[in-house]
């Protein structure tokens, strides 16, 4: 029985990390990024074509400096920090919002599974308010709430994503697990010196 997830070209479980330094492949992550998108078209609410539009928009930031310089980019640390070097930080900065995009949406299906009594809509609150939020100018904040108090219930969206269930629990547990590893490494990442600009 197929399953929104044999529907998405890359899973993060999928993502190579580089045991030695913990380098994280540019393709592979960021088609991985691009399927992540596609779970905001299961929501099935247009409030959430702007959380979509801006997370695709940084993916095209980070893809174009890998296009542009593909010896120095092939995993996303080494692309932040050799761009840095030529002064720019569009793809750095890109990066960044990346990162907290899908720490918000790791944050809140993470939540959601562990907490099977609680809808989607208080889960994907309480990661807005973790990860986004503190970054939001008041501009954008009302845009975002709107896309929260859209959510479908729990239920209709879990079936959304496959008739079974048990199958369903795990692999969104798998790949909610793999792509908060990978979130991690980088947000620790972003927190060094050679991250900055």
């Amino acid at each position: 029985m197929a399953t929104w997830f044999d529907t998405i070209k890359r899973s993060f479980a999928d993502v190579p990390v580089d045991a030695a330094n913990k380098g994280i492949s540019t393709d592979e992550f960021l088609e991985a990024a691009e399927s992540l998108t596609t779970l905001f078209d299961v929501l099935g609410s247009v409030a959430f074509t702007p959380v979509k539009n801006d997370l695709l928009g940084n993916i095209k930031k980070v893809r174009e400096r890998k296009e542009a310089a593909p010896e120095e980019s092939k995993t996303l640390q080494d692309l932040v920090v050799n761009e840095l070097k030529t002064k720019k930080h569009v793809a750095a900065e890109g990066l960044v919002w990346l990162v907290r995009g899908l720490d918000f949406t790791a944050q809140a299906l993470a939540d959601n599974l562990a907490k099977s009594d609680v809808e989607l809509a208080d889960s994907f609150r309480g990661a807005y308010g973790n990860t986004l939020k503190p970054h939001h100018s008041f501009m954008i904040k009302p845009i975002f709430s709107a896309a929260m108090s859209a959510t479908p219930y729990r239920k209709d969206f879990y079936s959304k994503l496959g008739e079974d269930q048990s199958v369903v629990t795990e692999r969104l547990n798998r790949e909610v697990t793999a792509l908060s590893e990978r979130v991690s490494i980088l947000k620790e990442f972003q927190g060094t010196k050679e991250a900055k600009w």
